[in-house]
């Protein structure tokens, strides 16, 4: 037998919780001394506390953790249900860290008003390239519309040409334009740049034309936390009397594992000094 204080030792817990357990009926002691009312626990019953502990943790309420233990889940059956609320508890925390994100870059915009960018915008000709390419729709540029389209573009694409036997693609080269769906969909266009002659099924083939005069500028880090480099870009180019035509494109020079080591070119064409483009 353990006193009060032992066993919250031993199971890492404080004597007010497991008095509280005590109190709502979801742990009683082995013994209560009928003189002291000292509480007495025994060894076996810290497989219950730790039901009880990493239900709790695991965002169960008191109840919920109640109706689990005294049906006497099994070990096995334990161990699934943790593993699937690990597994929602993570992508909560993956959303929450991509929304933090997005909050950080929209404050670096913001912060970053009225004064002269860091990046270098340059701008140079783009030559022609080959894609292998595939496209879907997204709702609009907002990040959490527009990064898991492209994700998955992506992975399907490196798929199919794998599965083709296609080697020595890349980089990757995203480009956009206005979907014919229309209200402010955008169609993503995911491709990799391949060599002349390459071919393999259920993959688009493009050629993109050289283009004249680009504005572009590098970007570091994830590409949801690409809008303050986009900001820029448009500002420059709207300060220096450009106008922007054809299709925007990302150029991912460098995609390491770790997203916030990813080095990418935003490249915008621009229209031609002597000949702009027609308004709309």
């Amino acid at each position: 037998m353990f006193t009060i204080g032992e066993f919250a030792r031993h199971g890492r817990v404080s004597v007010r919780m497991l008095r509280h357990y005590d109190a709502v009926g979801l742990l009683r002691p082995a013994r209560v001394d009928p003189y002291s009312g000292y509480r007495f626990y025994e060894a076996g019953q810290l497989a219950r506390l730790n039901r009880v502990i990493a239900l709790k943790d695991l965002g169960f309420t008191l109840d919920q953790v109640r109706s689990i233990v005294d049906d006497e889940v099994g070990a096995d059956e334990l161990r699934g249900m943790l593993r699937l609320r690990r597994a929602e508890l993570e992508a909560a925390v993956a959303e929450a860290t991509t929304r933090l994100g997005q909050v950080a870059a929209r404050l670096r915009a913001i912060e970053s008003e009225g004064h002269m960018p860091p990046q270098d915008v340059v701008v140079k000709s783009l030559p022609a390239v080959r894609l292998a390419e595939l496209s879907g729709t997204a709702a609009s540029f907002a990040p959490t519309d527009i990064g898991p389209v492209v994700s998955s573009l992506y992975q399907e694409l490196c798929a199919r040409l794998a599965a083709a036997g296609v080697t020595g693609f890349g980089p990757g080269l995203t480009y956009y334009e206005e979907s014919p769906e229309g209200d402010g969909a955008i169609l993503a266009h995911a491709g990799m740049i391949v060599p002349p002659g390459t071919a393999a099924p259920d993959v688009d083939f493009v050629e993109l034309p050289p283009v004249a005069r680009a504005a572009t500028v590098i970007h570091r880090g994830p590409m949801d936390e690409v809008l303050p480099t986009v900001q820029t870009l448009a500002a420059w180019t709207a300060a220096h009397g450009h106008q922007v035509t054809g299709h925007s494109r990302e150029l991912y020079l460098e995609c390491p594992e770790d997203t916030s080591k990813w080095v990418t070119e935003l490249q915008e064409p621009l229209a031609d000094q002597d000949h702009p483009p027609l308004a709309d």
